[in-house]
């Protein structure tokens, strides 16, 4: 039996007034990130040599394995929103379980990538001795846009991989499983919203021409 606050007259309205507010939690993400794309944007088109420089330094078949890692991921939080509809509580813990170990295998890459650019010296401010580069500052610049993006993106999924953890262990206690999928949905959402900036990302910084 789904337990409705009593704030809501019913399971539905409170199931759009959840849905509702983590959407608008998530488009004052599109304001920030698109911020950070838009000034990416403007100087794409003032220095495109640079960047397209900075672009062919990047490891792009790490970013397109990462691309497939997130995508394979949202497919299983979807369905884990689908056997909780269902009250499956063995296949969401299942899904979530595979979905953390993507997010962990995700931020692995991303480590290593890391490190390798770090003995490339392609690291802005810290360990910047680039080799061979036209336009140094400019190249710099995207370099540092890069760094910036990405990290913010690593912090939002350490977020949703806290999130999903801690929705994990509450399924293994027999919560969240009644046939209501607001908390899984709602997390779900959040979870979606990362790979997707993840989707703009990728060609952005590593195929630009």
């Amino acid at each position: 039996m789904t337990t409705v606050a009593h704030q809501f007259d019913n399971p539905l309205q409170q199931r759009q007034a959840a849905i509702f507010g983590m959407w608008t939690f998530l488009a004052t993400e599109v304001l920030f990130f698109g911020g950070l794309m838009t000034s990416y944007a403007m100087y794409r088109y003032s220095w495109p040599e640079a960047w397209v420089e900075g672009s062919h330094h990047l490891k792009e078949y790490l970013g397109a394995i990462n691309t497939g890692v997130l995508l394979t991921s949202s497919l299983t939080v979807a369905l884990a929103v689908h056997f909780t509809q269902h009250r499956k509580r063995t296949p969401v813990l299942l899904c979530l379980a595979i979905t953390l170990l993507l997010g962990f295998a995700f931020l692995a890459i991303k480590g290593t990538e890391y490190k390798l650019e770090w003995d490339e010296h392609l690291v802005p401010v810290f360990n910047f001795h680039p080799k061979d580069i036209t336009d140094v500052a400019h190249f710099q610049l995207f370099m540092l846009f890069y760094f910036l993006t990405t990290l913010l993106h690593a912090t939002h999924m350490l977020i949703g991989i806290g999130l999903l953890t801690f929705l994990s262990i509450q399924v293994y206690r027999g919560r969240y499983v009644d046939g209501n999928p607001n908390t899984v949905e709602v997390i779900g959402l959040y979870w979606h919203f990362v790979d997707l900036v993840w989707i703009f990302l990728f060609p952005l910084l590593y195929l630009v021409k």
